[in-house]
């Protein structure tokens, strides 16, 4: 019988991460350097870029779990974390949605088609859950308790429909203890998130975007306003259905 860590052995290995582990922003850097040194077309610079940041903060996820010894109990098909509200920046969700529209034509249509259904189907919830102030502290718990999935989940599978771009919210939030902690509570004190990633990653993208802007590429944002302005996911996504995606 497999044997699961307990909250406060969850705490005592992650104080040993935050004590002693030193993360090294040059794997970041690196992905930058050699995106720039590319011969590849600024928009293909940047969707890469995207991918390859938002792949290497699982990698650094992956450094510290072997430094502290640290398995996640997580589980394809476990969508629990895919109800939490997910607020990612009006870059970002540029990002995404454009990497989407290079996915291939069914995978692309299958997710339109979801999201035709998820906004009739969730209308009168989306409209409780995009009223509340992400930045308010007390949202979190409030959002989760909506039962509200994420616009990107696939209801048969329980799997993200683009999960090699999903935001990195979904890729910091990860359990060590007994999967029921999640299940059976809507915000369980167990699970872990590496929430200090999120500068790292995104001064990442950030300069990369910089770096072409000020070069007088065209970055596919409006930069550097769409770096500071914050949304839930499913209400940029809702701006984009609208037909508004160049006013974004």
């Amino acid at each position: 019988m497999e044997r699961y860590l307990k909250h406060q052995e969850i705490i005592e290995k992650t104080k040993r991460i935050s004590g002693s582990y030193a993360l090294d922003q040059g794997f970041f850097d690196d992905i930058i350097d050699q995106l720039l040194n590319s011969e590849l077309e600024s928009e293909d610079v940047i969707l890469e870029g995207l991918q390859r940041l938002l792949q290497e903060v699982d990698h650094e996820i992956g450094r510290m779990e072997h430094f502290a010894d640290l398995t996640a109990s997580c589980f394809k098909g476990c969508d629990f974390c895919c109800y939490f509200p997910i607020v990612l920046s009006k870059m970002e969700a540029k990002m995404m949605f454009q990497s989407i529209k290079n996915f291939s034509e069914d995978r692309k249509q299958a997710i339109y088609d979801h999201w035709d259904r998820y906004y009739e189907k969730y209308a009168k919830t989306l409209k409780q859950a995009l009223a509340m102030d992400h930045s308010a502290d007390d949202t979190k718990l409030a959002y989760k308790k909506l039962n509200l999935p994420c616009p990107m989940l696939d209801p048969e599978t329980q799997a993200c429909m683009a999960y090699e771009v999903r935001p990195i919210p979904c890729r910091t939030y990860l359990n060590y203890s007994d999967p029921k902690v999640c299940a059976e509570q809507h915000l369980p004190q167990e699970p872990t998130s590496y929430e200090f990633l999120y500068n790292h990653y995104f001064e990442a993208i950030n300069e990369l975007v910089q770096v072409l802007y000020e070069n007088g590429e065209d970055v596919v944002v409006d930069y550097p306003s769409d770096v500071w302005s914050y949304d839930y996911l499913p209400a940029w996504i809702e701006k984009w259905r609208e037909g508004i995606w160049d006013e974004l």
